[in-house]
């Protein structure tokens, strides 16, 4: 019994490594809608929250690399590298191995620009970032047309419990994404505003040390103080006037 144990040993460790990347690898996207969406407040939150989310990404390309490692050493089916890098160049299940080769480049797509998050165009990190659901998806594809353990009682019951778990978490991030958000009345005029925010920048880029953006806040807030203007919740300008507030049309009926 230890000879065959020993002799499907790869194929074993490449059936539970696929299984245990995929597990991961929904971990992982859920855990970003979580911590995308307002269900966990960013304000004062623990990084150890977004921490976790790369954490787990880091943990599926290991043992994507586990998987793949494994297939190429085992005898059983006999994967080259060709076939499992290659779209439709394995005999076996072609269309089936193919759903993995793609979502493999996909993953590395995410997890790249995930390290040089600092270094890419906001936005373009945020599109490539949108391919992880691609990864999710093709990932799912794969588990079940290419794997052998697809009608494994537990393992349908743990890919059914994620599916429903991330349909709920993409659903709420949806539904905040097209929700407005309330904006708070500002006490600082808006180019002040601006300026500070340009000061900020500038000091994560290293251009500019933080007394200096302290400086331009604490010169921000005595101006507001000096002049007596604010602003409302559509940005226009306010006055004090005799320890009220006026907008800019009780201002013009007081002219009047």
């Amino acid at each position: 019994m230890t000879a065959q144990l020993d002799q499907h040993f790869w194929w074993y460790l490449a059936r539970a490594s696929g299984i245990v990347a995929w597990a991961l690898l929904s971990a992982s996207v859920i855990w970003g809608l979580v911590y995308a969406s307002r269900m966990i407040p960013k304000k004062g939150a623990p990084r150890w929250l977004l921490d976790l989310h790369r954490f787990l990404g880091g943990l599926t390309v290991l043992f994507v690399g586990v998987h793949i490692t494994a297939l190429v050493l085992d005898s059983y089916v006999q994967f080259g590298v060709k076939d499992l890098l290659v779209p439709f160049a394995s005999t076996w299940r072609p269309v089936a191995v193919a759903w993995g080769v793609l979502a493999l480049y996909l993953l590395v797509a995410v997890e790249i620009t995930s390290l040089a998050m600092k270094h890419l165009p906001r936005r373009f990190w945020r599109r490539v970032h949108a391919a992880s659901f691609g990864v999710f998806a093709l990932g799912t594809i794969h588990a079940f047309t290419a794997g052998t353990d697809a009608g494994n009682p537990l393992l349908v019951v743990l890919v059914v419990t994620m599916l429903l778990v991330f349909a709920f978490a993409g659903a709420y991030r949806l539904l905040v994404a097209v929700s407005p958000v309330p904006r708070a009345v500002s006490s600082v005029p808006l180019r002040e505003v601006d300026h500070v925010l340009e000061r900020l920048v500038a000091h994560e880029a290293g251009e500019v040390a933080a007394e200096e953006v302290e400086r331009t806040a604490c010169v921000a807030l005595a101006g507001r103080r000096a002049v007596g203007r604010d602003v409302d919740v559509r940005g226009r300008p306010q006055r004090v006037v005799g320890g009220q507030r006026l907008g800019a049309g009780d201002v013009d009926r007081r002219g009047a």
